[in-house]
């Protein structure tokens, strides 16, 4: 059954329906018509209350997880919420401190990155996660290792420090000293460019006739640069901070769906394909339980948003990852909040 319009419910069964969202939201447990008749509920008689639950809950909007409990909300009746009734609790003046300082702490982006994350973490009670903007470093060194026939270790160390490995696939029979001539050209002809650059500059200098290689050296040079630097352009960096908070007394009840999460954690090329969605987003984005494939099984849900850089390309996203009973109020401006800040700082 398709789920109603907010605008298709009367004035009661939306101050009924907000009550109950908001209850199970603060508590994670259902909320029954005692409750919503209680003080800063409605006025109305018990019975009245369980009439408008049960017709809530035959439009998909509510469920009643046993005979005699409350009422919770359905993923539809969250979406519902969120889309149509929800008013958002902006960031403190102490929260949004905290962000901007914990953005603005000297060091490498990628450190600043992995502290808004464990501070998102901190803020909301879920997972922080962050993608980090793709780039090309830029060279230091790349040296090629022999590993056996036909294979040599590609090994790359850029200016900020960082070294990677890649292994290098060429013909059995090369020339003695080949590895080492490619090597001392990349480094004494190209350091200093990104990889991209440095391969656009070989070939440029092999096209000019500036360059001595032979063509087993020519070749490897190729090869070198064209496995790291397509590599690394296509792999997302993913920083997930907080997953313990994801273990609350909830959680802990069905350890099935605990593991069912921590297993999706685990496999961050999935998590950055779902954050690759909110790339294209305009804004925020919430996914809500089994809205995204990814953590169908394990009922969670994710808050993302894009941050750009000065020229408005979108460069990364920042989000929350927690159970569907997160704050939606609270962590979606935070969140937004976070991109914006993340985007002052990529600059």
């Amino acid at each position: 059954m398709p789920t109603p319009p907010i605008t298709e419910l009367s004035e009661r069964a939306r101050e009924i329906f907000r009550l109950v969202v908001e209850g199970y939201l603060a508590t994670g447990t259902p909320v029954g018509s005692k409750a919503l008749a209680g003080p800063g509920g409605v006025r109305l008689s018990s019975a009245s209350i369980r009439s408008v639950l049960a017709d809530l809950e035959s439009i998909g909007l509510l469920a009643a997880p046993h005979t005699s409990a409350g009422r919770l909300p359905t993923e539809a009746g969250l979406r519902l919420f969120v889309d149509g009734i929800m008013q958002v609790a902006e960031p403190t003046v102490e929260e949004r401190l905290a962000i901007e300082s914990r953005i603005a702490s000297p060091g490498p982006i990628e450190a600043a990155l992995e502290a808004t994350s464990a501070l998102l973490s901190n803020l909301t009670s879920g997972a922080g996660v962050v993608m980090v903007p793709r780039r090309e470093p830029r060279l230091m060194h790349l040296q090629l290792v022999p590993l056996g026939p036909g294979r040599a270790l590609a090994v790359v160390v850029d200016e900020d420090g960082a070294v990677e490995n890649r292994i290098v696939e060429f013909p059995a029979a090369l020339p003695p000293g080949a590895l080492e001539e490619a090597s001392n050209y990349i480094t004494a002809h190209l350091a200093g460019r990104t990889l991209g650059e440095a391969a656009r500059a070989m070939r440029a200098d092999i096209a000019d006739g500036k360059s001595a290689l032979d063509t087993a050296s020519r070749d490897l040079v190729e090869r070198g640069l064209a496995v790291w630097s397509e590599d690394a352009m296509a792999r997302p960096v993913l920083i997930v901070r907080g997953q313990a908070n994801l273990l609350d007394e909830t959680a802990l009840s069905d350890l099935e769906r605990v593991r069912s999460l921590l297993d999706d954690l685990e496999n961050k090329q999935s998590v950055a394909d779902l954050l690759d969605i909110a790339r294209e987003a305009d804004s925020t984005r919430i996914f809500i339980g089994s809205e995204n494939r990814l953590f169908a099984l394990s009922g969670s849900s994710v808050i993302a948003s894009p941050y750009r850089d000065r020229e408005g390309r979108v460069v990364g996203v920042v989000g929350v990852i927690g159970p569907t009973r997160l704050n939606y109020a609270r962590v979606v401006p935070m969140v937004d909040f976070t991109a914006q800040s993340l985007g002052k700082l990529i600059g």
